[in-house]
């Protein structure tokens, strides 16, 4: 396993993403917030999982990444859809 410096720079972002996403919600109540932290939560723990050995083209970490952009296309088209 060879170390990768741009995997886990994306884990430090990722996870800084998450803790903010947390603390907006918490503070201001905007469910954007959560659902984009919910997002780089699981781009967070695909990073580490690749961090920790696993291939980037493994099932699991392909579906843990497309459950991230997914949660984010649907908060980003749920907040363009409000009135």
């Amino acid at each position: 396993m060879a170390f990768d410096p741009t995997t886990l720079l994306n884990l430090i972002f990722a996870v800084i993403i998450l803790i903010l996403g947390i603390w907006v919600y918490q503070a201001k109540k905007i469910i954007l917030a959560i659902f984009v932290a919910i997002g780089f939560g699981l781009f967070a723990i695909s990073h580490l999982a690749t961090l920790l050995g696993a291939s980037s083209g493994e099932i699991s970490i392909i579906v843990v990444r497309t459950l991230a952009y997914l949660v984010i296309i649907y908060a980003l088209a749920r907040e363009a859809m409000k009135k």
